[in-house]
């Protein structure tokens, strides 16, 4: 079974995003997600923000930067 997949992976290698392209993207297409800002969780997954640490806010800091030069995350004006 591993090998089947690895033949797979290796046979449409070509299909899939490298590090030259953006993480988790596959040549050729592109997906758009639409968020709900009006209603985005159900009532039990909504839970409060609260203030972060400094040591925590360095280390989101460090993987959105990382996740933006990927092209993961892009900034975008919020009304």
């Amino acid at each position: 079974m591993k090998e089947e997949l690895i033949d797979l992976l290796f046979k449409y290698k070509n299909a899939f995003a490298t590090d030259k392209g953006p993480i988790g993207s596959i040549i050729g297409h592109e997906v758009e997600i639409i968020l709900n800002v009006k209603n985005p969780y159900q009532p039990l997954l909504r839970i409060p923000a609260y203030p972060a640490s400094s040591r925590a806010r360095e280390a989101l800091e460090v993987h959105i930067k990382e996740l933006m030069d990927l092209g993961v995350l892009r900034k975008i004006r919020h009304n």
